[in-house]
Order: C-alpha cells, then sequence, then structure tokens
C-alpha cells in the first residue's frame, strides 16, 4: 500500500483500540472489587449477551486468519478445523455447561473439587489450565504480529515483535483494571464486529464469482497449483500413515479440547442459572456455525482470487490470506478501497484477537489466585488480597505469552490452537467428566487424570516435528524429533482417561458417597448453586 493507504488504514486500525480502553475504563468505574465482580462480572449477563462473548471468546485468530489460510494452502484439508471447531460446541452442550454452572464459582477446579480434597486437585487442576491458557494466548500473539507486520510494512521481524509486545501489555490492563464485565463486553463488540466483516467478505467473495459455488472451487483448484488435488482429501493429511494418524489426533483434539477449555468453562458462571448457561451456549452454537461455514468461502476465495502461491509467499503459514483476500476484493493495494476494506480486515482481526487474549488471561488468572494461591497459602485472606494476586497474575502470564509470542510467530495460529485444544482434551476434560458422571471417583484418580494426560501431551510436543527437526519448527537447525505426529491428541487423551482410571482403582480412600450425592443432586437441579 502507499504511505497515504497505510495511514487510513493504521488510524482506522487504532480506534478499536480506543474504544476498548474506553469499555475497560467504564468497567472499572462500576466495579465492586468482589471476587464475584472480578472473575464472573456480577454473574448479570443474559443469555443472548454471554452467548455473544462466548462466541467472542471462541472465535479467535485461529479462526479468521489461520483456518483461512489453511483453506488457501491445503483446500479441503483445511476445512477440517472449521468441522472440528463447530462440532465440539455438542459435546459442551449436552455434557458440560449445565452441570458446569450448578457444581461451580469461578474456574474448573471448583467443580472437581466439590467432592475430592482441595488442595492437591486445585494445585493440579489450577497448573493444567495455566498450561492450556498459555499454549492459547501464544497462537493469538502470533495472529497480531503477522497482521500488523503486514500492515505496517518495512521490517516485519521488528513489527511483529513489537505488536506482540503490545497486544500482551494491552491485555493486561483490560484484566488488570476491567475484569470480567470489561472483558464480556469486548468481546461482544468484537462479535458484532467479526462477524458483520465476514460477512461482508463473504457476500463480495460470491459477487466476484456471480454466486456460483462450482466456479469458485474450480477457479481456487487452478490456481492453488495442486489442480483437482486441492478439491480433495489428502493434500496435507494424506499419503503415509503418520499423516492420517496425524489427521486422527487433530480430530479428536478438536472435537473433545473445547470442553476442557478454562476461558470457555469460566464464562458458564456469568450468568445466574443453569439455564441461562444453556441458553447461551445455544445462542453461542448458532453464531459460531454460521461464522465458521463462512471461513470456508473466505479461504476457497483467497486461494481463487490471490493465489496460493501469493498466499504463502506472504506468510509462509498462511495466516496472511484473509488481508490479502480483502486488499484485493476493494481494488488493490494501490486503492483507497482496497486499503478502507483492509483496514477493516485488520482492525476485526485485531478485535478478535484482543477480546480472546482478555478472555484468556482472565481465565488463567483466576486460576492462579483462586486456585493455586487459595491452596498454597497457609491461612485464608479477604476475597479482595485474591483479586490482587488474580491482577498480579496476569502481568506474569502476559510476560510469558509474549516470550513464548516473539519465539512462535512463524507457525500457523490454527495449528497453534490445535495444540492447546489437545492438552485441554487430555488433561482436563477426563477429570472434569469424571468428577461430574463417576460415583466412584477419588482424589488419587483426579490428580492422575490430570497429570496422566498434561504431561504426557507436553512431552510429547517437546519430542514432536512442531519444536524441531524441520524447517518450520521452532528451532530448525537442532534435532530431537522422536514423536512423527504434530498432534498428540491420538496418545495423550486417552492416556488422561486410562491415568483417571487407574489412580482411582488403586486408590486407598474410599470415594465419599455423602460428597458424590450432593454433587450429582447440585449438578442436576441447581440446587445449592452459587
Amino acid at each position: 500500500m502507499t504511505q497515504d493507504h497505510r495511514a487510513l488504514a493504521l488510524l482506522l486500525f487504532s480506534a478499536f483500540v480506543a474504544v476498548t480502553l474506553a469499555i475497560t475504563t467504564w468497567a472499572g468505574r462500576n466495579r465492586r472489587g468482589s471476587a464475584e465482580e472480578f472473575y464472573a462480572g456480577g454473574r448479570l449477563f443474559s443469555p443472548m449477551e454471554n452467548g455473544f462473548a462466548i462466541a467472542g471468546d471462541y472465535m479467535s485468530a485461529a479462526s479468521f486468519l489461520g483456518i483461512s489460510g489453511l483453506i488457501a494452502l491445503y483446500g479441503y484439508d483445511g476445512m477440517l478445523y472449521s468441522v472440528g471447531f463447530l462440532v465440539a460446541w455438542l459435546v459442551v452442550l449436552f455434557l458440560v455447561a449445565e452441570l458446569v454452572r450448578n457444581c461451580g464459582r469461578f474456574t474448573l477446579a471448583d467443580v472437581v473439587a466439590a467432592r475430592m480434597r482441595e488442595r492437591p486437585v486445585r494445585i493440579a487442576v489450577g497448573t493444567s489450565s495455566v498450561t492450556v491458557s498459555v499454549l492459547y494466548l501464544v497462537a493469538q500473539m502470533v495472529g497480531a504480529g503477522t497482521l500488523v507486520a503486514l500492515l505496517l510494512g518495512g521490517d516485519g521481524g521488528a513489527a511483529q515483535a513489537w505488536t506482540v509486545i503490545g497486544v500482551g501489555a494491552l491485555m493486561v490492563i483490560y484484566v488488570s483494571f476491567g475484569g470480567m464485565r470489561a472483558t464480556t463486553w469486548i468481546q461482544i463488540v468484537k462479535s458484532v464486529l467479526l462477524l458483520g466483516g465476514t460477512i461482508a467478505l463473504k457476500v463480495l467473495v460470491l459477487l466476484r464469482f456471480h454466486g456460483d459455488i462450482d466456479r469458485l472451487l474450480l477457479s481456487a483448484a487452478g490456481h492453488s497449483g495442486h489442480g483437482q488435488a486441492f478439491l480433495a482429501p489428502g493434500l496435507r493429511y494424506g499419503g503415509d500413515w503418520t499423516s492420517r494418524f496425524d489427521f486422527i489426533s487433530l480430530g479428536l483434539a478438536l472435537v473433545l479440547g473445547t470442553a476442557g477449555l478454562p476461558h470457555i468453562l469460566s464464562r458458564f458462571y456469568t450468568v445466574p442459572t443453569a439455564r441461562a448457561a444453556r441458553r447461551s451456549v445455544v445462542w453461542a452454537i448458532g453464531l459460531i456455525g454460521g461464522f465458521y461455514l463462512m471461513t470456508i468461502v473466505l479461504g476457497f476465495g483467497a486461494a481463487a482470487i490471490v493465489g496460493t502461491a501469493e498466499v504463502r509467499a506472504s506468510n509462509a503459514a498462511g495466516n496472511t490470506a484473509v488481508p490479502l483476500l480483502a486488499l484485493d476484493l476493494g481494488g488493490g493495494a494501490d486503492s483507497t478501497g482496497g486499503a478502507v476494506l483492509f483496514a477493516v480486515v485488520a482492525a476485526v482481526a485485531f478485535a478478535t484477537i484482543l477480546a480472546v487474549v482478555a478472555g484468556i488471561t482472565l481465565a488463567s488468572s483466576a486460576s492462579v489466585a483462586h486456585d493455586l494461591y487459595a491452596s498454597l497459602r497457609r491461612r485464608r485472606g479477604k476475597a479482595r488480597s485474591e483479586v490482587t494476586v488474580a491482577r498480579l497474575a496476569a502481568v506474569g502470564i502476559g510476560v510469558v505469552a509474549i516470550g513464548l509470542g516473539l519465539l512462535a510467530r512463524d507457525l500457523n495460529v490454527a495449528f497453534l490452537v490445535g495444540l492447546a485444544f489437545a492438552v485441554a482434551a487430555s488433561a482436563n476434560l477426563p477429570v472434569l467428566l469424571y468428577s461430574l458422571f463417576w460415583r466412584d471417583f477419588t482424589t488419587r484418580g483426579a490428580v492422575w487424570s490430570v497429570y496422566g494426560g498434561l504431561v504426557p501431551a507436553m512431552v510429547l510436543v517437546a519430542l514432536s516435528p512442531v519444536v524441531s527437526g524441520g524447517p518450520q519448527s521452532l528451532f530448525p537447525g537442532v534435532d530431537f524429533q522422536y514423536f512423527p505426529l504434530d498432534n498428540p491428541g491420538i496418545v495423550s487423551i486417552p492416556l488422561g482417561f486410562v491415568a483417571g482410571w487407574l489412580g482411582t482403582v488403586t486408590s486407598p480412600e474410599a470415594p465419599d458417597e455423602a460428597k458424590h450425592a450432593e454433587t450429582e443432586v447440585r449438578s442436576l437441579t441447581g440446587a445449592g448453586a452459587v
């Protein structure tokens, strides 16, 4: 883009940041300072508001930038992410949402600790929740860096680095000063912007091809460099058995991981009742389903209009496919229309990233303060002291996420989120389902279930091609790759369930029948829920 057009894009791009900071200031002035206000926004949001906020929390940079980029690069195989992310919500709706709202207060550990010895369970689940959150945050940081580097031009590496640092600083401000109330309204605004921007781009893509989907797909295949293979399975996850098992592993992670994401589970506590939580999920499914269907059009549209080679040349992981598509649809890099549409897409994508990182940071800081800190301190202090710890934890988590975001800035953001989903499905989902549905589940089983999924998942990622042994690895110059799959879910998810079962059947303690009965009644009826 020309310098004038870049200035226009930056101006529009900066407007959303100003709006979100204003929301944070407003929310900060209206807070009461209690733990319930900071973690759950006073539980005052309606099902529709919370449904939009859930959609805003879930539709991340991986969705808008990463999935469309993978479809632009790999065609049919890239659509797995769209399908997997959507189907996952059926697990949340039927197995998790209502029961979690009835059993917990602020975090996942509340649900598990309701019928176990609190300290070991909270430490284990809190550790897992923070690990998943940091992995998810890294993906958002990478998406933000890629986006702003493309917007600013010049030294892409320096632009990415400073953007990652800036996003980290903003997310700390949102969480520390606004808490859940500010985070929720930022997510609602972001959902409206994201859906509006995606609809506009989809309409423009379809108008370019006169509404003919067949023509769009054939053009995408012709400009992909792969021909008809672009529209058939196997371009990314085909061929040898390693790729096929990677496909299965990724599918398991995407479908099962959502129910174990801390920042998604925490949203069920922001509504007054379990019925409202269930209705929130119904709203979210409708919004998220429509959005993921549109990402398929954007991905194939980018391949057809921009070209797979041009997308890969701009960013090897495909993260810039949608911004480049917007630039072309608006009239090209030298046109005012292209600059404006690009700026709108950039602002929407940046809004997506800021809203998601705020939600993740809040959930992870709540785990640190409400689970880890509350378990390790010798005596229980006032609620306000716990909130102070949560704000300090937000700063520490921000620093860690910034460092890892700088390290992983060349990886695809949807792929990075797939790793976070695998860890969530391996460590959090087994202990959650066992706690809700298995009468004989014990404290040892809970602890073993968390660590039995978390440790193998992290070890397998460290020994996978993601970290070493390939040109697109985090450390391409070294090779300690011993696990052949990119995603560990096919191994680590069953291990989490097996470890929970083994810990329970070998436990010397008998299950607490009274606590289980109390938890069962509470989860199913809501009696005694906060």
